[in-house]
C-alpha cells in the first residue's frame, strides 16, 4: 500500500498526494522541455466585480495535458506563484524562500485545482518604523496572474485574468 508522501499536518505544497514509484519511474523518462509544455495553467476568480477591501478567491487549475506522468521543475521550493498587478503575493515585503531546487509531479492527465484567497489588500513598506502595512487595492482594473516557478521565462507555463475593484 503506498504511503503519504506528506502528512497532512506537513503537507508542504497543498496537495495531499501518495508516492507511486511506477510514475515516479515514468515521468523522468519525459524530457523536461515537454514536461513544461505539458502543463497548463489556469486561472479564474468566482466574479468580475469586488467592492474595494473585499476578498477575492483566486482559483488555480494545473492539468497535465499528456497521459503519461511528468514531473516540471522549479527553481525554487515553490513549485507556483501567484500576482496581482505583477506584486508577488500582493506584498511588497521580503521573502525569504528557500532556494533550493524542487519538482513539480502529475499523473497523466491530472488536474490541480487550488483556491486561494487574496484579503484585496497590497502590504506596502510605508511606515517609518520599518514594518508593512496593508492598504485596500485602489478602483479599477487589476490583473491576476499565475504561473509555474520554472527558470525558462519563454517556456513558463501561466495565465492570467482581471478583475474589476469599485
Amino acid at each position: 500500500m503506498p504511503q503519504p508522501r506528506h502528512r497532512t499536518a506537513d503537507d508542504r505544497h497543498g496537495f495531499e498526494e501518495t508516492t507511486n514509484y511506477l510514475t515516479s519511474a515514468l515521468s523522468k523518462l519525459v524530457p523536461n522541455w515537454l514536461a513544461r509544455r505539458a502543463v497548463s495553467v489556469s486561472v479564474d476568480t468566482r466574479k468580475d466585480r469586488y467592492p474595494r477591501g473585499d476578498p477575492v478567491e483566486i482559483i488555480v487549475e494545473f492539468r497535465n495535458r499528456l497521459p503519461v506522468p511528468v514531473t516540471v521543475p522549479t527553481v525554487e521550493r515553490r513549485l507556483w506563484s501567484w500576482c496581482v498587478d505583477g506584486v508577488l503575493e500582493a506584498s511588497e515585503e521580503p521573502r525569504y524562500v528557500d532556494r533550493s531546487p524542487s519538482a513539480f509531479p502529475f499523473r497523466g492527465g491530472e488536474r490541480k485545482r487550488i483556491v486561494h484567497r487574496w484579503n484585496g489588500h497590497f502590504r506596502r513598506e510605508k511606515r517609518v518604523d520599518g514594518l508593512a502595512v496593508s492598504e485596500p487595492a485602489a478602483p479599477g482594473e487589476h490583473t491576476i496572474s499565475v504561473s509555474l516557478a520554472t527558470a525558462h521565462g519563454d517556456g513558463k507555463p501561466g495565465d492570467s485574468t482581471t478583475i474589476l475593484v469599485e
